[in-house]
């Protein structure tokens, strides 16, 4: 039980008094009155979130490289390569290898991959395809993850409008975030009523994650979900809103022979967008898009 002159338990120096007190004053009320509140491990401190600044700024730039090179007649292992040389040579490294047994730096999602597609030097992209590319960094310890949608060359209607509505859902989530005041369930629910208003389904079984100190850490983020529910969002919590989109079915099926890539049940196109977040105490702060 910290005292009200001993330091904050957050690293700033301060005492606890001048830090974290409110903010641990207002999170034992809001629990009393039954809300689901972050446990202090979920809280960044703000050294923490520096390094994950630092970090975030590797990942970003390294995914507008690839917005750069990525073209038609690319093979998939050749953003794989891309993502090895760039990291390493900027001092961090790529979370996904080895990653549980990932075999390579970065996943490739093609058109009907929802999500953790294997670059291949098989896998050549086509006028035609969109791909979600996802990459995770880490940088002195510290993890960012991000991914985007590329179009390669002349895509239909209808994959651009995909891509394009799951972009504006995943900024549905983060427009939903109000800290001390918004809950995980809205962004779900704010995910999930724009993608099936615009006549899409959302995948169940993936969802953002808190990320930072670990490639993966709660809370979990569904993009499914009912208003007012799951844990309330306070400053500090750092996670990732990524929506899985379909233009069909929500049903997927994992390649029983990679044991990895996800597909679409249906064979439909699916679309990804991922940033990482940092709920302030005006709002929300972009960290790694």
């Amino acid at each position: 039980m910290l005292n009200r002159n001993d330091k904050c338990w957050c690293g700033s120096g301060l005492k606890y008094k001048r830090c974290h007190l409110n903010f641990d004053e207002k999170l034992t009320k809001l629990a009393e009155q039954g809300y689901i509140v972050p446990s202090r491990d979920i809280i960044k401190t703000p050294e923490q979130i520096e390094g994950i600044r630092k970090s975030a700024e590797i990942n970003n730039s390294l995914l507008d490289l690839i917005g750069e090179k990525i073209k038609e007649g690319m093979s998939t292992e050749e953003i794989n390569s891309l993502t090895n040389e760039f990291t390493t040579s900027h001092g961090a490294i790529p979370a996904d290898l080895n990653y549980e047994g990932f075999p390579k730096s970065l996943c490739t999602s093609v058109n009907n991959e929802v999500c953790h597609g294997i670059p291949s030097k098989d896998v050549i992209l086509k006028d035609g395809d969109i791909i979600n590319v996802d990459v995770t960094t880490i940088y002195n310890g510290y993890y960012s993850d991000a991914s985007r949608m590329f179009e390669i060359g002349n895509v239909s209607k209808e994959a651009k409008r995909l891509v394009d509505v799951t972009k504006e859902s995943l900024y549905k989530g983060i427009e939903s975030i109000k800290p001390w005041n918004s809950t995980l369930g809205d962004i779900a629910a704010a995910v999930q009523e724009h993608a099936e208003k615009n006549g899409y389904s959302v995948v169940r079984e993936f969802g953002g994650h808190g990320v930072g100190l670990d490639i993966h850490e709660d809370p979990f983020v569904s993009h499914v979900g009912e208003r007012g529910t799951g844990m309330i969002l306070v400053p500090g919590m750092m996670f990732t809103i990524e929506p899985m989109i379909n233009a069909g079915t929500h049903q997927i099926f994992i390649d029983e022979k990679n044991g990895w890539t996800v597909f679409t049940k249906d064979g439909s196109l699916s679309a990804q967008w991922e940033h990482t977040l940092l709920v302030t105490e005006d709002g929300v702060e972009i960290i790694s898009k």
